[in-house]
């Protein structure tokens, strides 16, 4: 059988093999042509029955090779005999009826010997479940091959049917059948009829042979079809290959459209290996050059353009999240999210003396990303503090101190005059620029967030050795130099003193130590017991935090990748892959409770009062500060836009990339004005700001992806495109909001849980990048590096020095992060 790829029931009878590409003898080829040339074609044909399909083929023969009629009565009784099905029968099924009958080795074809055809499909059809590897709106062919004792010369009929006609029990599964392909002949040729058949089959499964077949009108069509089909063929020559091996398929395959554009019929003859450099060069266009960013001319001409593309999917932005996968996306980013709110709201309240703190960061995470999701052309952008934000409000917080400065008041007219420069740049329509952000730009951003997260989690971790120290001079021997005392029944020998840490009731037992401290091996000698609370001590917070960091981030990847595993359904499969993190983490907590250590848990604030308790919630813009204070905030505010403008259109511009196949359309002008109205707010109320986070973004569109339901036998689940709506966005932010009432819940989960989720989501951005595959190409010798397409048609040379020169960039940005020059970090970038 061939979907796409052919399968056959192995030699045993007992299974059908795994898919494979079928490799044909070139010579079966040709006589397929002769066939197609001299046998009997009817194109169109109209019968009801396959009786009356046989009768017409039998009886439309050409008259060289009219067969006698008692040839014709005995040829079409045994076509329509019943054919004999391989079952596909599951794993549980073959289990039982093997434990039912365990003398038979295999199940039962769907009829016996010399059966007649049922014009209803049988109920072993209608069960099958191979239906469900067949692709929606599929139709059958049959090719019919075999040898016949009473023919002289072989009998041929290619048949292609008006409409999709049902031919009963005929085929394996229940589908209209659009075509019929026959060829019978005398025993001397057994082999030779078989490889015809399969060049047929295989022929039929050609999406371009396809279209010829059903638009030929006459056999000169079909067999020009066939022609092109030959012009295509790669030959393996038969002393460089085993035509017994079976070619795996291959994950990426060149669709019909790129067939044609790289080898137009016309010009096949013509064709070489330019042709295929230009036609992979043209699948590899730039990913912003898109109408979305095309100038208006008119003031707020983008934005306008942005909500009236925008109108049109609200409600389905809605109705769209109603699938078991965005409970899943909701779950893993919102505890992403509070991991990351807690991690940069306690840097925040470090940096600003808690003017600004984990509440302020719960809450302001809360409000603005909720109106985001609500108002914004890009849903699945998740909005967060970031790293060069906190950098410019610690130096913003220092600068303050050192002038006597209100820090909060400052920040306040900062934060207005970007407000006001970021309308200015949507009225400007200023993220037309976003189209000439290139690949490097992009990568490197990309990169270094990635790095960053990839970073803190492991700073994070290596903090733990500093509050739960490793005593690197325990010995199991000398537990009783702890809090732990050796308990003798008998008088203390010489050299001993008494110590007596808590009053005993009885003088049955009396706890002596000898002044210099007994060891554990010298108590139990001499007859005493162990007493106190560290005699089972085991310096191991530290070690279980990193066994539990390590753990989550290696589960989540494993389960992940579980995806494309051969074990279990596919059902199950996507199941397990789509609530990955989740199941991770809730098995590091199971561990964890059963261990029952103190590892730090996930604190979460649990009143509703600012930080610092001097200050309030609403920042009153005069008062604090002198008057010349609001005009001089516009210096630094220039930077912070810059700042703001750069974080979140490369992140918009990542997340819109055509490699993720949406389908509402972006919406840059709309994003930034979200952005900027968001920051007077929060710069009124002292909260933190907020951008887009390109990590945890990403890993939101990552965990919303769709693949096709139905995929046939050797075939990768086809991408379909992420799941768009604003519902997973909303709820995550709304349970932000919420995790303040939800301390006694979330103060069980261990924090080196989170910062395993933190590593796994860094490493999952910095692989999707192909500035990772080039490093690797760095370290690899020219004989095994993959086939990518760049490497065809640019020297390796210039794209190491291409990757030289991108690494050396994302040093500088790294460096300049890391000192205070922060603050002109998105001029560099």
């Amino acid at each position: 059988r061939w979907i796409k790829f052919e399968e056959k029931v192995e030699d045993g009878g007992e299974r059908w093999s795994t898919p494979h590409v079928p490799a044909l003898p070139l010579h079966s080829l040709f006589q397929l042509r002769t066939c197609l040339q001299k046998g009997t074609m009817l194109l169109d044909l109209d019968a009801p029955s396959f009786k009356e399909i046989i009768d017409k083929a039998l009886s439309g023969q050409p008259e060289e090779a009219e067969l006698q009629p008692e040839l014709r009565e005995r040829l079409a009784a045994l076509l329509l005999r019943q054919p004999r099905h391989q079952p596909t029968i599951s794993p549980l099924r073959l289990l039982a009826e093997l434990g039912l009958c365990p003398c038979r080795g295999k199940a039962k074809s769907w009829s016996e010997p010399g059966a007649q055809l049922s014009e209803t499909p049988l109920k072993e059809q209608l069960r099958n479940r191979f239906k469900k590897k067949v692709p929606p709106g599929a139709e059958a062919a049959h090719i019919a091959v075999g040898e016949v004792e009473f023919l002289e010369k072989p009998f041929t009929a290619f048949i292609r049917f008006k409409r999709g006609v049902a031919l009963g029990s005929l085929a394996e599964v229940a589908l209209p059948s659009r075509f019929l392909f026959i060829l019978l002949g005398p025993r001397a040729k057994v082999k030779s009829y078989r490889e015809v058949g399969r060049a047929m089959a295989t022929l039929l499964t050609d999406e371009l042979f396809q279209r010829v077949a059903r638009q030929a009108e006459h056999r000169e069509d079909l067999i020009a079809g066939m022609e092109v089909f030959l012009d295509e063929l790669t030959v393996l020559p038969p002393g460089k290959w085993d035509p017994s091996a079976r070619i795996p398929p291959l994950s990426c395959l060149l669709s019909p459209h790129r067939r044609t554009a790289v080898h137009p019929p016309d010009q096949q003859s013509h064709s070489n290996g330019d042709m295929a450099a230009a036609g992979d060069r043209a699948g590899l266009g730039h990913p912003c050059s898109r109408e979305e960013l095309e100038r208006t001319g008119r003031l707020f001409g983008g934005l306008l353009r942005d909500i009236r593309r925008k109108a049109p999917w609200y409600g389905s932005d809605f109705s769209d999240a109603l699938h078991p996968q965005c409970l899943s996306a909701v779950l893993y980013i919102y505890l992403a999210t509070v991991t990351n709110a807690i991690t940069f709201g306690g840097m925040l309240g470090d940096a600003t003396a808690n003017m600004q703190g984990v509440l302020e960061s719960f809450l302001g995470t809360a409000f603005a990303g909720s109106i985001f999701c609500l108002f914004s052309g890009q849903p699945l952008t998740i909005l967060s503090s970031t790293g060069p934000v906190l950098v410019f409000e610690r130096l913003l917080f220092s600068f303050s101190q050192d002038h006597s400065l209100d820090y909060l008041e400052f920040r306040l007219w900062i934060g207005l005059w970007v407000a006001f420069f970021g309308v200015v740049l949507v009225a400007t329509e200023a993220s037309h620029l976003v189209r000439y952000f290139t690949r490097f730009t992009e990568e490197g951003f990309c990169a270094l967030i990635s790095l960053i997260f990839i970073y803190d989690s492991l700073k994070k971790m290596l903090s733990l050795a500093d509050a739960f120290p490793i005593n690197w001079q325990y010995r199991l021997d000398n537990i009783t130099s702890y809090s732990c005392v050796c308990n003798l029944s008998s008088p203390a020998p010489q050299g001993m003193t008494h110590r007596s840490p808590h009053p005993w009731p009885t003088g049955r037992y009396s706890p002596w130590s000898r002044a210099g401290g007994l060891s554990r091996t010298q108590c139990l000698g001499q007859g005493g017991h162990l007493l106190g609370t560290s005699c089972q001590y085991v310096p191991d917070v530290t070690l279980i935090s990193f066994l539990l960091f390590g753990g989550t981030f290696l589960s989540c990847t494993a389960l992940k990748r579980f995806r494309n595993s051969c074990y279990f359904p596919a059902g199950v499969r996507k199941l397990v892959s789509d609530f990955a993190i989740i199941l991770a983490i809730l098995t590091s907590c199971a561990v964890d409770a059963a261990l029952g250590l103190e590892t730090p848990k996930l604190l979460v604030p649990s009143e509703l009062k600012p930080t610092n308790p001097a200050r309030g919630w609403i920042i009153f813009p005069f008062g604090a500060n002198p008057w010349w204070v609001c005009l001089v905030s516009a210096v630094p505010a220039v930077l912070v836009t810059i700042l703001i403008f750069m974080d979140q259109q490369i992140t918009a511009v990542i997340l819109n990339r055509r490699d993720y196949k949406l389908q509402k359309g972006a919406g840059f002008h709309l994003d930034l004005l979200c952005v900027s109205l968001l920051m007077v707010v929060t710069s009124a109320t002292g909260l933190p700001w907020y951008v887009s986070a390109t990590v945890i973004s990403l890993a939101h569109m990552e965990s919303l992806k769709k693949e096709s339901a139905t995929s046939a036998p050797g075939e990768h689940p086809e991408f379909l495109g992420i799941r768009e709506q604003r519902l997973t966005g909303l709820a995550v932010f709304v349970l932000m909001g919420v995790s303040i009432f939800m301390a006694p819940v979330l103060k069980h989960i261990p924090m080196p849980v989170l910062y395993g989720v933190f590593l796994h989501m860094g490493v999952a951005a910095l692989n999707n990048i192909q500035l990772t595959d080039r490093v690797r190409l760095l370290l690899m010798p020219a004989k095994h590096q993959p086939d990518l397409a760049y490497l065809r048609h640019v020297p390796l040379r210039r794209v190491h020095l291409f990757t030289v020169i991108q690494l050396l960039c994302l040093g500088l940005l790294w460096v300049l992060k890391s000192t205070m020059a922060a603050i002109i970090f998105p001029v560099m970038v």
